[in-house]
C-alpha cells in the first residue's frame, strides 16, 4: 500500500495530569494532531489507582466512539495517540497507547519515532522467554521496564531509557505518575504545556492552541520529567546532549502554526523559500505553492523575488489519505483526485511551482503534466528542501532507495523526468543558515545527506524487510 504524498511522520502524542476534563482536552489535542497520523488512535486515563483505555483504527472520530469517550469523561489523568505505521503492521494491535497490566501494577504507553535497536533486544528478549503482544518497536520499552532491577520508578525508566537507540519521545503513564522522555538527539519534538495548573507534553504546540493551554517550552535531548499530584519533576535519564530534531519537522511534517523554540513553523518555511530564491535564476510571472505545506515557502519566494504569489493549485479538501495499489497510472489517478490548476491564473503565463520536497516524483510530474494543460507557457519546480536522497530509520515513512527518485537520479535528469523547464533545489547549506536564524542546534539531515546522527543497529528497514518476506 502507497500514500501518493511519499512522506509520513509516524505519530502524534499528548498527555496531560491533574485536569477534572483531562479526556475530553486529550481528544481536543489530538484532533489537532491528525496530521501526524490517520491509520488509529487510542487514550489512556487513570483514577489514581487503575488505568483504562480505549482505542481504535482510522481517524480519531472513527477510532474513538462517542460511548467509549463517555466512559473516559471522569477521569483527571490521559494520555493519547495518533498513529502512522512505519514500525509494525497496520493493525488495531499496534495502535497505541498501549496498556499493560501486571501485579506490579498498570502501564500506558505512547510513543513517537522509531528504535534502531529494537529488532537485537526483541530477540533477545523472546530467546530469555519474553512474549510480545504487537509488532511494534514500542513494545520494547515496556518489557524492559518490567524486567528493570533499579530500585525505584524513576531509577527503571531511567535504565529501560538507557538501552535504546534510536529516535523517541515517550508518554509514559502509571496509576500515579506521567512521565515523559526524549531521545538524548531530540530527533522528535515534544513541548511542555500548562493549563488551568495542570500540566500538559505535545509533540506540537497546535494541540495547546487547541485546548487553549499556554506554551511553556521545548522538552530537551536526555531531558525526564514527571508529573504527580505532588507537582512537576525536572531530570535527566543521559547527561549526553547532542541536539539533532528531524529537518523534515520544519520542512513539511508540522503544522505551519506550530512553533519550534518560540519560532512558527511557517516563518522557518517562508525563510526557506527566501532561500530558496537565492538558489534560483529564473524569470517568471507567478509563483505558485503546492498546497498546503508549500504555501508558506512560496510566500516567501514571492517577497523575495518580487515575483506576485497566485493560488494557482486548488487541493480537495474532501478528499482523504489516498491509499493506493502501485503503479505510475494508479498514482497518477490518485494525485489527480487531490490536486487541480486554475486555469485563469496559470494560462499563458511563466510558472515557478514551489514545493517542499519530492520523494517519488509522481506528484511534481502530474502538477507540471496538469499546469500545461491550462495552459502555463513555462513551467520551473522549486524545491524549499535539498533532494531526498536516503531512507529513515528515525519514524519517518520515506522509502526506501528503490523509491526515492533523487537516490539514483541527478536534479537534471529528476526535472527530465517530471517533465519541467527547470528544476532548482535549496541546498543543505543554505537550509542550516536558516535553521541558525531560528536558533538551531543542530538538526538531522540524513534523508539528504546520508550522515546518520544515531548509529543503525538494526541494518534493513521495516519496509525493506517486508519486501524480503514477500519475495520481492
Amino acid at each position: 500500500m502507497y500514500e501518493i504524498r511519499g512522506l509520513n511522520e509516524e505519530c502524534g502524542v499528548f498527555g496531560i495530569w491533574g485536569h477534572p476534563e483531562a479526556s475530553e482536552l486529550t481528544y481536543i489535542a489530538l484532533h489537532s494532531l491528525q496530521h501526524r497520523g490517520q491509520e488509529g488512535a487510542g487514550m489512556v486515563v487513570s483514577n489514581g489507582s487503575y488505568l483504562f483505555g480505549a482505542r481504535g483504527m482510522g481517524l480519531l472520530t472513527d477510532a474513538l466512539t462517542k460511548d467509549q469517550l463517555r466512559s473516559l469523561k471522569t477521569f483527571p489523568y490521559a494520555i493519547g495517540h495518533v498513529r502512522y505505521a512505519t514500525t509494525g503492521g497496520s493493525e488495531l494491535s499496534n495502535v497505541q497507547p498501549f496498556l499493560f497490566k501486571s501485579h506490579h501494577g498498570d502501564l500506558g504507553l505512547a510513543h513517537n519515532g522509531n528504535l534502531v535497536n529494537a529488532m537485537n533486544i526483541r530477540r533477545a528478549l523472546e530467546d530469555e522467554g519474553a512474549i510480545f503482544q504487537t509488532s511494534s518497536d514500542s513494545e520494547v520499552f515496556a518489557h524492559l521496564l518490567r524486567r528493570s532491577k533499579a530500585g525505584g520508578k524513576k531509577a527503571r525508566i531511567k535504565s529501560a531509557l538507557r538501552q535504546l537507540k534510536g529516535a523517541f519521545a515517550f508518554v509514559i503513564m502509571h496509576e500515579d505518575s506521567l512521565t515523559v522522555a526524549v531521545d538524548d538527539h531530540g530527533v522528535r519534538p515534544l513541548m511542555l504545556g500548562k493549563i488551568d495548573g495542570a500540566y500538559c507534553v505535545a509533540s506540537e504546540t497546535c494541540a495547546f492552541a487547541a485546548i487553549n493551554a499556554e506554551y511553556i517550552r521545548d522538552i530537551e535531548p536526555g531531558e525526564l520529567i514527571t508529573m504527580t499530584d505532588d507537582g512537576i519533576d525536572f531530570d535527566r535519564y543521559t547527561e549526553t546532549d547532542k541536539p539533532n530534531m528531524c529537518s523534515m519537522e520544519y520542512i513539511y511534517f508540522a503544522r505551519a502554526d506550530s512553533e519550534f523554540r518560540g519560532t512558527s513553523t511557517y516563518t522557518i518555511r517562508k525563510a526557506l523559500g527566501k532561500a530558496l530564491y537565492k538558489e534560483m535564476d529564473v524569470e517568471a510571472d507567478i509563483v505558485i505553492g503546492v498546497p498546503d505545506s508549500s504555501l508558506a515557502a512560496a510566500k516567501g519566494f514571492s517577497d523575495a523575488s518580487g515575483i506576485p504569489q497566485e493560488q494557482g493549485l486548488l487541493k480537495n479538501r474532501y478528499v482523504g489519505r489516498t491509499f493506493i495499489s502501485p503503479g505510475q497510472e494508479a498514482r497518477e489517478r490518485a494525485v489527480r483526485m487531490k490536486l487541480s490548476p486554475v486555469k485563469d491564473i496559470v494560462d499563458g503565463k511563466r510558472v515557478i511551482v514551489i514545493d517542499d520536497s519530492i520523494v517519488r516524483g509522481t506528484t511534481s510530474k502530474f502538477i507540471v503534466k496538469a499546469l500545461r494543460k491550462a495552459g502555463a507557457k513555462e513551467i520551473h519546480m522549486g524545491v524549499s528542501s535539498p533532494p531526498i536522497k536516503n531512507p529513515c530509520y528515525y519514524g519517518i515513512d520515506v522509502s526506501t532507495h528503490a523509491e526515492i527518485i533523487a537516490s539514483k537520479k541527478s536534479p537534471e535528469e529528476i526535472c527530465d523526468r517530471i517533465g519541467a523547464d527547470s528544476l532548482t533545489y535549496l541546498s543543505v547549506e543554505r537550509m542550516h543558515e536558516v535553521y541558525r536564524t531560528y536558533g538551531s542546534r543542530g538538526e538531522c539531515d540524513a534523508c539528504f545527506t546520508g550522515k546518520y546522527p544515531i548509529e543503525i543497529i538494526d541494518q534493513v528497514l521495516p519496509q525493506e524487510k517486508d519486501l524480503k518476506t514477500k519475495g520481492v
